[in-house]
């Protein structure tokens, strides 16, 4: 277990939020308009950039599991940690030649692979560098940092947009090939970070988390300890999470939904500026507040707000509407997160952080194939605003399952 503090956190849980810092700054600023690249310039439909979105998400997380379950047997989570952000990294520059959906999409592949076989074991690896009582603070520091690293990469593209194609409405191929090319440095400094990170002996080996008595209405959460397998809390947590992620498809929606409305490509960026600060700016206090009340509440207020949000956008008719929209999604993600994945520790045993974290992270990937397919046939069969309907009804289901099924 850590001791010395670096800004209220462990030195694993610091050098881990800069890396993600910097390797969101690179994917953000390089595929944040990867929905535009592909429907202004390469001219392609809504249903098939759902597949690709479904496609790179559902398929390279099959690994997942496979890579938390070997950071668990091994004991060894950073060297896998690196190489999945290695893999994304070496991907990255195909960018910039790409010239069908076709290569986009074995590029998108192999970044998302390379983030399938990361994230179990980072997470692992953070909930074992943090005491019980600070779970919620050191995910939600993490989860800060790395948005925080997607709102200054958000601001690097603005930049690039503005400087090469001013206010138009539409996307060209020579500035997001500048975009690539802008990208692909960060990326590499972030693999540096690793120099400062170290392993974990043997993980927290703490009882899971309990939470304050004093509260009569939230119900203890305690994990069974069992060293065979779950128990039935994180296996209902899961089937929550597939109700709930059938209905979150891709975020590439929210972005060709903002342009449907007439929003030109800065101002998208712009409000994804917002949305991420915002993000990152509630992140820290929902993991600190999760600790204190209980994950079970933060994570039915952010639904809650996810299908508020979700219903805004369904029913928006004006450009102006969606930089309220956007700020408002920031607050979900705030809110949902790292209290998520924090919740994942308190319903295991450490010595199977790896494997539950990938269990979760597949089940949140491989739904988002379907997702992203309804999505785009909803988009294209319907109407745009149909697949957000379809959103904010799958997270009130969600919601409620939540509330009456997991204690």
């Amino acid at each position: 277990m850590e001791r010395k503090q670096l800004f209220g956190v462990g030195p694993n849980v610091f050098f881990l939020g800069v890396v993600s810092f910097l390797t969101d700054v690179s994917s953000e600023i390089i595929f944040t308009l990867l929905p535009l690249f592909l429907a202004n310039v390469l001219r392609v439909i809504t249903p098939i950039i759902g597949l690709i979105e479904g496609i790179a998400e559902s398929t390279a997380s099959l690994v997942r599991v496979g890579s938390g379950w070997l950071s668990d047997r091994l004991g060894k989570r950073k060297l896998l940690a690196f190489s999945g952000y290695f893999l994304s990294t070496v991907a990255k520059p195909f960018m910039y030649i790409a010239s069908t959906w076709g290569i986009v999409l074995g590029v998108r592949f192999a970044d998302r692979l390379g983030k399938g076989i990361r994230t179990a074991p980072r997470d692992a690896l953070i909930a074992d560098s943090v005491t019980v009582e600070d779970r919620g603070r050191g995910f939600g520091f993490h989860r800060a940092l790395d948005t925080y690293g997607a709102a200054l990469g958000l601001m690097v593209a603005a930049v690039v947009v503005y400087w090469a194609q001013r206010g138009n409405l539409e996307l060209i191929r020579d500035t997001y090939q500048q975009l690539v090319v802008v990208g692909v440095i960060p990326a590499v400094l972030a693999l540096f970070g690793f120099l400062f990170v170290r392993e974990v002996k043997g993980g927290s080996r703490q009882p899971v988390c309990s939470f304050p008595e004093a509260d009569p209405l939230y119900p203890r959460e305690s994990g069974n300890g069992s060293k065979t397998g779950f128990d039935i809390r994180f296996k209902l947590f899961l089937v929550i999470i597939f109700l709930f992620t059938l209905g979150n498809s891709s975020d590439a929606f929210l972005i060709l939904r903002a342009q449907n409305l007439g929003n030109p490509v800065m101002n998208i960026l712009l409000m994804l500026v917002v949305f991420n600060v915002v993000y990152a700016s509630v992140a820290t206090p929902a993991g600190i507040l999760s600790d204190k009340l209980g994950r079970k509440r933060v994570l039915v207020l952010g639904w809650l707000v996810y299908a508020l949000v979700y219903f805004g956008f369904a029913a928006a008719s004006a450009s102006w509407q969606v930089w309220f929209l956007f700020g408002i999604y920031g607050l979900y993600y705030g809110l949902v997160e790292g209290v998520a994945r924090a919740f994942v520790a308190d319903s295991v045993p450490p010595e199977k952080y790896g494997t539950a974290y990938g269990l979760y992270h597949t089940v949140v990937g491989i739904t988002l194939f379907p997702a992203s397919i309804i999505a785009g046939w909803l988009w294209y069969v319907v109407a745009p605003s149909a697949p957000f309907y379809f959103g904010a009804g799958m997270a009130f289901v969600a919601m409620l399952g939540l509330l009456a099924l997991v204690r």
